[in-house]
Formats: structure tokens, sequence, C-alpha cells
């Protein structure tokens, strides 16, 4: 924590191949989480949240496309499960639609049952979830 790491990225059209000329963005992904814009929400869901499937969709919206840190509930005999997300504000509430979007896969039903402000605690470095 309270590290950054930098990624050089260079823009270019999906047919062009990659070149080190031309204009260069310099990314800083920062764990620092001073700034305003640094979120966290507690989401409580329900439905068919226990599975492996409705699990690896939870994993993959919210680590790898939003790259939000976070946890989920393990899985146990409910029917309800808890998401706690920390990260960019825009990203955090994107994620927050996409799990009240209701229909996941083809017959996985689940409900937000309530979405709870919290202060972030800057512990997480990943997102965390039991999938079976």
């Amino acid at each position: 924590m309270g590290h950054a790491s930098a990624f050089l990225v260079t823009p270019r059209s999906s047919t062009s191949p990659p070149t080190t000329s031309g204009n260069t963005a310099l990314f800083l992904a920062s764990t620092d989480h001073g700034d305003d814009d640094f979120v966290a929400k507690r989401i409580i869901v329900k439905g068919d949240v226990q599975g492996g499937y409705y699990r690896s969709c939870v994993l993959n919206e919210a680590g790898r496309f939003r790259r939000l840190v976070g946890t989920m509930s393990p899985p146990d005999d409910t029917d309800t499960a808890e998401i706690y997300v920390e990260g960019n504000s825009k990203m955090v509430e994107g994620f927050v639609r996409w799990c009240k979007r209701s229909k996941v896969g083809m017959s996985q039903v689940v409900g937000v049952e309530e979405v709870r402000d919290e202060e972030p605690t800057g512990l997480y470095d990943d997102f965390y979830c039991k999938t079976h």
C-alpha cells in the first residue's frame, strides 16, 4: 500500500502495429486512496447468489473489468450475499448498476436489497470471491 506503479500506453488504431513513436500517455495507478474520487459501497444481494457461476460473474465484473477491490461473503446456505467494493466512484456506481440488472446468465435471478455508502478501508489489493 502507498506505492504507485506506472504504465506506459501508446494509443494506436486497431489495424496498425504497435510503435514506440507517436503520442504516449503515462497513467499512474496509485494505491494511495487520498483523493475524493475513491469510494466504498456495501451491496446486499438476494437470489441465486451462492452458485459458482454468479460468483464468477461478480469476480469478473468487479475485479477484472472495473478494477475494483473488495470482497464477497463466502458461500453459505442462504439466498443472500454481501459484496464490498472500493474504487473510483464512476466504476463503483457502474458496478452497482450491473448488480441491479437482476438477470445474470441464462437462469440466475438476483436482486439488490440494499446499497450502503461505506468509508474506504484501503485494506484490499484485489477483489476476492470464493467461487465454489
